[in-house]
């Protein structure tokens, strides 16, 4: 792809995340994925997913993603995507639907092994909170090796392949204390063994998942590696090695610099961006930089201390004041510019995430959750579409 990456994440359709379906979960305790299943009974456990699934996202969707002009979409994929690990449900005819509907419509997707068994960051995006212990396990470790190399067979030859990204969100060292605060574990035994994952360790994976996957995908077809949140460890390494046509994923947050710096202003938010700007500047020297996932949520538009992104009880919104509309909008059209600004210094940009099934009029909590879903930015006039 010789032109800058427009892109967005269609998070939420084969990864679960409970704040982005919240209904998805009733009945049950379970905060994640893994809950989920075994929460449910089987039977009602498949027919809540395949609903889902089959309406979450459709060809309307891609159209539509096209029609803004973007130019490719991050697909997130459970580790159980090829239906081999119970009680999860693969959906790889999911996937290959949304091959041909991305042909169809002239964009690219770049596939993101999302989890990983055990965790590989403890989040709910990861597929079970609180445990962080995949790294630990080498069965473990060559089982995600191996859902790699079985998709880049099925899929390195399909003209909407962009490239392989194979493994989101490793928690190193400092983001593991970050997610300790915020995902306790459901079952203390289960998390037994959880430590952050160190960049020896992703150091070597990467050159692995490379060596593996080099010899089947064609030469045009991207390998990507998330950096681990942390981007001033690449330079070296890339300087080191000599890849072919290799990607680095970075995830920038405007609640990460929230936590920072804990100054909830636009003045704060663009200074952190346009900083961030630079080492993506200098780090795209030696291998290209995409921003994988951004957004414009932030506490001081949603009126309240979100810490780091935990949504906040309705109590916690009570009282809150909801910014003036004109106000709003100018707000999230700057930051939207100082981010896409800041992203370009890179290759480009994949917006998190495309949708969203959540009720911001008639339950209240989710106000100022909207700005997480481009569907609904667009719509509601936050963006300028000469801008995206």
């Amino acid at each position: 792809m010789n032109k800058k990456i427009k892109g967005v994440n269609l998070g939420g359709w084969l990864v679960l995340e409970k704040w982005m379906s919240p209904h998805l979960f009733d009945g049950t305790n379970a905060d994640d994925e893994y809950y989920l299943a075994h929460d449910l009974s089987a039977d009602v456990y498949q027919a809540r997913i395949e609903q889902h699934r089959a309406n979450f996202i459709t060809e309307e969707d891609f159209l539509r993603i096209a029609k803004l002009g973007f130019n490719l979409v991050r697909l997130p994929l459970p580790y159980f995507i090829f239906g081999d690990r119970k009680p999860f449900i693969g959906g790889i005819e999911y996937v290959d639907r949304a091959f041909n509907w991305a042909e169809a419509c002239g964009i690219k997707i770049l596939l993101d092994l999302h989890t990983a068994p055990d965790s590989q960051n403890g989040f709910d995006n990861g597929g079970i909170s609180g445990v962080c212990k995949w790294a630990s396990e080498p069965e473990e470790i060559k089982f995600e090796k191996n859902v790699i190399k079985r998709l880049a067979q099925r899929y390195g030859n399909r003209e909407g392949l962009y490239g392989i990204e194979v493994l989101n969100e490793p928690a190193t060292n400092e983001i593991f204390a970050d997610m300790h605060r915020r995902y306790p574990p459901r079952d203390s035994a289960m998390a037994k063994g959880s430590a952050p994952i160190t960049f020896e360790f992703l150091y070597q994976y990467y050159l692995d998942c490379y060596r593996l996957l080099r010899p089947i995908l064609p030469t045009d077809k991207v390998i990507m590696f998330h950096d681990g949140f942390n981007i001033d460890k690449w330079k070296d390494f890339f300087k080191q090695h000599d890849f072919e046509n290799v990607v680095l994923d970075t995830h920038q947050y405007l609640m990460m610099a929230e936590v920072r710096n804990h100054d909830l202003s636009i003045a704060a938010y663009q200074k952190t961006m346009t900083d961030f700007s630079k080492k993506i500047a200098e780090v795209n020297k030696y291998v290209p930089v995409v921003t994988g996932e951004w957004s414009l949520f932030n506490s001081y538009t949603a009126g309240v201390d979100t810490n780091g992104g935990i949504n906040p009880t309705q109590q916690e919104f009570d009282g809150v004041v909801h910014m003036d509309k004109e106000k709003l909008q100018k707000i999230y059209q700057i930051l939207w510019k100082t981010q896409v600004d800041a992203w370009n210094q890179g290759i480009g940009y994949i917006y998190w995430t495309y949708k969203l099934n959540i009720d911001t009029v008639n339950e209240p909590a989710w106000y100022g959750w909207d700005c997480w879903a481009l569907q609904r930015v667009v719509d509601k006039d936050w963006v300028k579409l000469s801008d995206i």
